[in-house]
């Protein structure tokens, strides 16, 4: 079986195979626009507006905002570029890079959510220990450890997927250089790296999920035995909203990653990375913009400084 240089360029097949995709293609760049708005806006709105400076809000800018504004700012450009020019090819080192910052991103972003869920399990069940448990520098120490375990894994699967041996085909029946995608082009056996996979996975996605449920179920727990039905709503409305984001990014994840290698198709492959990759960086600035009235009144307030400088 003839093997090919490992220098050469990858071809992303893309999401777009076939003709007619205009209206998923414009959808698609209206769901960028709309996060990279999104998050954008969030990050200045946490960051200019002081009742926003508590460790709930700084953990949410570097979660929502600085990850997801990366995270989909790795993937959607190349892919937009590939449908508008008809060139489907990324160099090497591209395609290196573009796995190495994706899964970066993805793992911080997975362990930072677990951090979030931690944050208002301590603010609702131990409210007292609140500001001793959730200091800022345990924020930074949270921010710090999962950028870096993110960084290690991610280092780890791109360093093997760049010298393992090709063949058959160049072509990456995806939108973006996926692991699971480019393992099913290599000469060799790839089973050892399928299995680590399964571990990243399970470390990842799988045990802080588990963690954000428990976390969650004992918050609810706590709520049952609230007085105050302000303090009941306002809780409940943080739990919905969180496990509303959660179930988003962890769940097509899980699911995609987790499936051995006979259970998988391209094609389902490529539709639940749309939600991971599109659809959670747009809709967690609106979920918690819209659904959290400290960040709507924070809001309000912008827009009333800008009219009153413009008069």
């Amino acid at each position: 079986m003839e093997t090919w240089n490992l220098t050469s360029d990858f071809i992303l097949l893309g999401l777009f195979n076939h003709t007619g995709n205009s209206f998923l293609f414009v959808a698609i760049a209206m769901s960028f626009s709309v996060a990279l708005m999104g998050n954008l806006v969030l990050i200045l709105l946490i960051r200019l507006d002081t009742r926003l400076h508590s460790p709930m809000y700084f953990l949410l800018s570097h979660q929502l905002s600085f990850i997801d504004l990366n995270y989909i700012s790795t993937i959607v450009p190349k892919m937009a570029y590939n449908y508008l020019s008809g060139n489907k090819s990324i160099s090497f080192i591209g395609c290196g890079a573009q796995s190495f910052f994706f899964l970066t991103l993805g793992g911080a972003e997975a362990l930072l959510l677990a951090s979030m869920s931690y944050d208002r399990y301590v603010a609702i069940c131990f409210p007292l220990h609140y500001p001793i448990r959730i200091s800022r520098r345990v924020c930074v120490l949270m921010i710090i450890g999962s950028w870096i375990m993110g960084s290690i894994n991610s280092c780890a699967h791109t360093i093997y997927i760049l010298h393992i041996p090709y063949c058959q085909s160049r072509a990456i029946n995806h939108f973006f250089c996926d692991v699971p995608a480019m393992l099913t082009l290599a000469c060799t056996d790839t089973w050892i790296h399928e299995y680590t996979v399964f571990v990243s996975t399970v470390l990842f996605l799988l045990m802080p999920f588990i963690g954000i449920a428990c976390s969650y179920g004992r918050v609810l727990f706590a709520v049952c035995h609230m007085r105050s039905d302000e303090g009941k709503k306002k809780a409940y409305s943080t739990c919905s909203t969180h496990l509303t984001v959660v179930t988003f990014y962890y769940a097509p994840f899980a699911y995609t990653y987790l499936r051995p290698k006979f259970l998988r198709a391209p094609t389902e492959d490529k539709a639940l990375a749309v939600f991971y990759t599109i659809l959670t960086p747009m809709l967690n600035p609106i979920i918690y913009s819209l659904r959290n009235k400290e960040v709507m009144r924070a809001l309000g307030r912008a827009i009333q400084r800008i009219f009153s400088l413009k008069i």
